[in-house]
């Protein structure tokens, strides 16, 4: 299997936790970086042996780099992934895919003009207990699926309201954008097609308007399976909660590691006379997601086929989430 050289545009946190995750994989090693904020870029270069560029062009232009990862503000993905794209490179690009839906489905067509692959940043499905009750469902352990529910949220940081993901010129939304499509992108790989969505999202302590620091979310599926989430910056003590329900039991998702607390797995079979038991396994290990999730990538690129988490759920994800703001704005269930 080749090695692959890995251009990285953006040295933010993001590109913090990829590049180890990138030079961790036998088939992967990053060769360039660039930012517009020279020091981070300088930083990261000196930590893992980087060349540091002048433009994101530059990275372009080198033939032997054949994946880019795009980890600037939503507000450059598009402009920065058609180029990589045209380019003759694979991208990665962080969530959400773009800064408006417009962007998202004009990336997703260039990956399908220039026959490269586009992945969203979608880390959360490869977290453990996300993949083992993901494959219970799957293999119809919990029956016919009948309702998901979820909470993600965490606590708004002192300077929240002055950072860049409050800042409309290069944010695409507020929490139900940043963070809360994560969720979105969970149980539509859960349950299939949304079909349907209703949303509260407010403004209710951070001045951060007209960005919402908290969204109440009501999904319906194709199937006309309820789904409900509630995903905040105004949590106070860092929570995710993930649940799907069947006709023969269900699973649960409890933290993802770090100050969300121990990820849990959670299987509980419905039993109308018996005492309620629950299996439960936790993982303490490090967070290996980002590890599993560039391991699809490079294997996808090998085998010719789409990546989990392609352009197209980034693009279908952003979607839902805009039809969401529409119908907080509108007061109406608004169909996708």
């Amino acid at each position: 299997m080749r090695k692959f050289k890995v251009g990285i545009i953006g040295a933010g946190l993001q590109a913090k936790r990829r590049i180890p995750a990138i030079n961790s994989n036998q088939n992967s090693q990053v060769v360039s970086i660039y930012s517009k904020t020279l020091k981070r870029s300088e930083v990261l270069a000196k930590e893992y042996s980087l060349k540091v560029l002048k433009s994101y062009e530059e990275i372009l232009r080198d033939k032997s780099i054949k994946i880019v990862v795009v980890t600037t503000y939503p507000e450059s993905h598009a402009e920065i992934t058609i180029a990589a794209l045209k380019a003759g490179k694979h991208v990665l690009c962080e969530k959400p895919l773009a800064k408006d839906v417009k962007s998202a489905q004009e990336m997703v067509n260039a990956a399908r003009k220039y026959q490269r692959l586009l992945k969203c940043g979608f880390n959360h499905r490869f977290h453990p207990a996300v993949v083992k009750a993901k494959k219970l469902v799957d293999d119809g352990i919990i029956g016919k699926l009948l309702y998901g529910r979820s909470i993600y949220g965490y606590s708004g940081r002192e300077g929240f309201a002055k950072e860049w993901r409050s800042d409309k010129k290069y944010s695409a939304g507020g929490i139900l954008m940043e963070q809360g499509i994560h969720l979105v992108d969970l149980f539509s790989w859960f349950f299939g097609e949304i079909k349907s969505v209703s949303c509260f999202a407010d403004t209710l302590y951070f001045p951060i308007a007209p960005f919402e620091d908290s969204a109440f979310v009501m999904l319906k599926t194709k199937k006309n399976q309820p789904i409900s989430f509630h995903v905040s910056n105004l949590q106070w003590k860092n929570t995710f909660l993930f649940e799907v329900y069947g006709t023969k039991g269900y699973v649960k998702v409890e933290g993802l590691g770090g100050s969300y607390g121990i990820e849990k797995f959670i299987f509980g079979k419905k039993d109308n006379y018996g005492p309620f038991r629950e299996e439960n396994e936790e993982y303490r290990q490090e967070d290996f997601s980002w590890k599993s999730e560039w391991e699809e990538l490079i294997n996808a690129i090998n085998a010719r086929r789409k990546p989990l988490e392609s352009g197209e759920d980034g693009f279908t994800a952003m979607q839902i989430v805009s039809k969401a703001y529409q119908s907080a704005k509108e007061g109406r269930v608004i169909f996708v």
